[in-house]
């Protein structure tokens, strides 16, 4: 971002704390990162509102629920739909206007754009073209849910969503055997038993916490170890939107659900084949499971070849 335009943030932000709305005219075009409400409709910031309410347009991934938002607060401005679907014609129309000066402010359905939703495209563009990119920052779910797990929070691992088919999801939970983070996944209400029992088997039976939800009516929080959890999900099915949070395997623990009788040099194999490892990373995991260093599990394979 140019010194220009960081400079005229700053006056923005002077001249908004004396409660004056200003404008955000100037002589180019600027892309707003807008962070939204994840469900209760308090949750967004005055910058946010301002921003919407002086915006030239709203690229929006649903146009029906931005306009829910929209209307609560009394805003009134243009919409457009950028989604998925469209990204790919919609962020050049979008880059014309911007080049020609307009101010756009992009919203997703809920917490920040790009986090699991569309926008990067866009982005990319405006970023190559010289046209300043600036976020408004905002709800996030992974955020909330992590501060209110109980769980490890100093570093954390966000994958996201998992793959939906079966084979590849456990693929990519089996390259995750090695991390000792705490992991955060979104997960759809259909497929969270699934992934929890997938979890489990593959990565332990490790501490975790199921957020639902999170700041609507209905917001829940299930914490225990992932068997817990998969019980809990038999008797009450999980709706509505999941985040689920899983810890480190507890210490005394580490290398349980390793099968013992299987060679490293077996294990290694295993990974590269079902995990699409490659030899280095597949020695590095089968090695961590067993709590012994690269250079001993490459010893110990090499004892298991004589």
């Amino acid at each position: 971002m140019s010194g220009r335009r960081a400079t005229g943030e700053m006056d923005l932000e002077l001249e908004g704390a004396t409660g004056s709305a200003p404008s955000l005219a100037g002589p180019t075009g600027c892309l707003y990162l807008v962070g939204t409400p994840i469900g209760n409709l308090e949750d967004i910031t005055l910058r946010a509102l301002r921003i919407l309410r002086e915006a030239d347009q709203i690229a929006a991934e649903d146009t029906r629920h931005t306009q829910k938002l929209l209307q609560h607060y009394e805003i009134s401005r243009p919409l457009v739909s950028y989604h998925e679907h469209n990204e790919m014609t919609r962020a050049p129309e979008l880059l014309i206007a911007l080049e020609q000066g307009a101010k756009i402010a992009l919203v997703s359905d809920a917490g920040m754009p790009l986090v699991s939703d569309p926008g990067y495209r866009l982005v990319t563009l405006c970023l190559r073209h010289q046209i300043p990119v600036v976020p408004v920052p905002g709800p996030s779910a992974l955020l909330a849910a992590l501060s209110a797990s109980g769980l490890p929070n100093e570093e954390f691992l966000f994958v996201g969503f998992l793959p939906q088919r079966s084979g590849e999801r456990r693929r990519a939970l089996e390259r995750l055997r090695i991390e000792d983070r705490t992991i955060i996944f979104y997960e759809a209400p259909h497929r969270i038993a699934e992934c929890v029992a997938d979890a489990q088997e593959i990565l332990g039976d490790r501490p975790a916490c199921l957020a639902r939800e999170v700041t609507k009516l209905h917001e829940e929080f299930r914490r225990g170890k992932l068997s817990v959890i998969a019980s809990s999900l038999e008797e009450r099915p999980a709706r509505g939107e999941i985040t689920l949070l899983i810890g480190a395997v507890d210490p005394g623990e580490a290398g349980a659900h390793v099968d013992s009788a299987q060679s490293l040099s077996d294990r290694v194999e295993e990974l590269m084949r079902q995990a699409k490892m490659d030899r280095k990373d597949a020695l590095k995991l089968a090695a961590k499971e067993r709590g012994l260093t690269r250079r001993a599990a490459y010893d110990r394979i090499l004892e298991e070849r004589n």
